[in-house]
């Protein structure tokens, strides 16, 4: 595998085919707390890139202007950034170090006690850290990795955002099943319906109403209501009105009902039609008028992408 490489901090160029890696073990030999730094840092420099390429594949190109020249543009420049954001004080690329030395046998790479040889590097894919076994593999992350970044943000104190997306998951991967719609992009519904959880129509005894994604209970619907004053664009012009939602037992009756409401509705069968792309969920609910809001499209599509982002870290 050929990857474009980045200086070290050693002056040297690290790419993970396979005499970088045979590089690496020499140099190992020399600086052994420095060759694990950049190793450290250009596994992080590649998740990066994935991560941004994951990102952009669930938005819409406008395909006028689009191109192999423009395609190749934007990887080199997904790619600097991600070289720049790379090897950062409390990144990821700290805790690769730490993967690379209980796997190699150190203890801290800011020790002044030695580090034992690279001897296992070549074997890095059967590990804690997946490098590909085959020449045009695209680098990755083992899931070890992943599960410690998950690990991690069990032992801190979670956002609000990501504590709505932990609690969540399992019932947006439930609506995944029954409708075929991304569970990122049905929970990033819920997330900006409700304001990640904060802001949920409440029943007249003020407990919630468990309605995460603002329907409305029209004449049709026989269950439990909560009145409350909401805010609606008439005209392109935003109004407070008081409005009747429906109202569950449970976040995961709410989930049911939603992917219900999608999947069965002649109205929003387009919407799961096009529900490949966070973009295309997001304008064809806009299209089916599920929301008054103009800019709701935008506000979703943003939402979608910063959901799946979230559930990378914390689920």
């Amino acid at each position: 595998m050929s990857l474009t490489p980045f200086p070290s901090s050693s002056g040297q160029s690290l790419s993970l085919d396979t005499r970088s890696l045979d590089k690496l073990k020499y140099a190992s030999g020399k600086d052994q707390k420095s060759a694990i730094k950049d190793t450290a840092k250009q596994l992080e420099s590649l998740f990066m890139q994935e991560l941004m390429k994951s990102m952009r594949s669930t938005t819409m190109n406008s395909g006028m202007l689009e191109n192999s020249g423009t395609e190749m543009g934007t990887n080199m420049l997904d790619s600097q950034r991600a070289q720049q954001m790379s090897g950062l004080p409390g990144g990821l690329s700290d805790m690769i170090i730490k993967q690379l030395q209980r796997q190699l046998g150190g203890t801290d790479a800011s020790a002044e006690t030695p580090i034992s040889p690279f001897k296992g590097l070549g074997d890095l894919s059967l590990g804690k850290l997946s490098l590909p076994a085959n020449p045009g593999a695209t680098a990755a992350i083992a899931p070890a990795s992943a599960a410690g970044s998950a690990s991690a943000a069990s032992n801190r104190k979670l956002s609000n955002s990501e504590q709505f997306v932990r609690e969540h998951h399992a019932a947006a991967k439930a609506a995944e099943q029954a409708t075929g719609i991304p569970a990122n992009h049905i929970l990033g519904q819920a997330a900006l319906e409700s304001g990640w959880g904060k802001h949920q129509p409440k029943m007249a005894d003020g407990t919630t109403s468990h309605n995460l994604f603002g329907i409305k209970a029209t004449s049709s619907w026989t269950g439990k209501v909560a009145e409350v004053t909401t805010t609606e664009y008439i005209g392109g012009v935003a109004r407070k009105v008081t409005a009747k939602f429906r109202a569950y037992d449970s976040y995961e009756d709410a989930f049911k009902d939603h992917a219900k409401l999608l999947s069965k509705s002649p109205r929003y069968s387009q919407t799961v039609a096009q529900a490949d792309t966070a973009q295309g969920f997001a304008q064809g609910l806009q299209k089916a008028g599920y929301a008054t809001d103009p800019a709701y499209a935008d506000k979703l599509t943003k939402v979608i992408n910063t959901t799946l982002r979230l559930q990378r870290s914390v689920t």
